[in-house]
Order: C-alpha cells, then structure tokens, then sequence
C-alpha cells in the first residue's frame, strides 16, 4: 500500500531529525509551509503539484518565490517554530 504523502518521512535538513510531509506543510510560522519544501521532497513525488493543489494560487505562488534566508535568521526562525507548533499541542 502506497504512504500518503502527509505520513511520508525523511530527516529535516533544519531540524536535524525525522519529520513527516505533514509537519513541513503545516508547522511553519503562522501555520504556513516550510520554505524549503519543494528542496527537500521532490524526491519523494510530485510535491510542486501536491502543494499547487493544496494551496490557495496566492500563497503557492508566494512559497515559491521565496529565497533561501541567511543561516542565523533560519535559525531563530526555527527556535521561534518549535516554540509555537509546542504552545499548539
């Protein structure tokens, strides 16, 4: 039986460890995709098309024009991800 991509798993090049497709599409600051998202799953399937079909036109075309940000913004970036997706459980 073929995984659904939200149960799909690899090891988050930010986070250093295991994650699910779920928590990269979702558990971002305010709720949004991570921005490396088409870097890290593209070898998995199809993600540019999951996500266009998932994602209002605006906020795919806006994920998809983002930039790589400097490490140290990443980084606080990330601390203050992991602080909130933890307030929300």
């Amino acid at each position: 039986m073929k995984k659904k991509p939200d149960q799909l798993q690899r090891r988050c090049p930010r986070l250093g460890g295991p994650v699910e497709f779920s928590y990269c599409r979702t558990c971002e600051i305010q709720n949004q995709p991570c921005f490396k998202i088409f870097d890290c799953w593209w070898e998995f399937f199809d993600v540019v098309t999951y996500m266009k079909e998932h994602l209002p036109e605006e906020q795919f075309n806006k994920l998809a024009q983002k930039k790589t940000k400097p490490k140290v913004v990443s980084i606080v970036e990330m601390i203050r991800e992991i602080q909130q997706c933890g307030r929300n459980k």
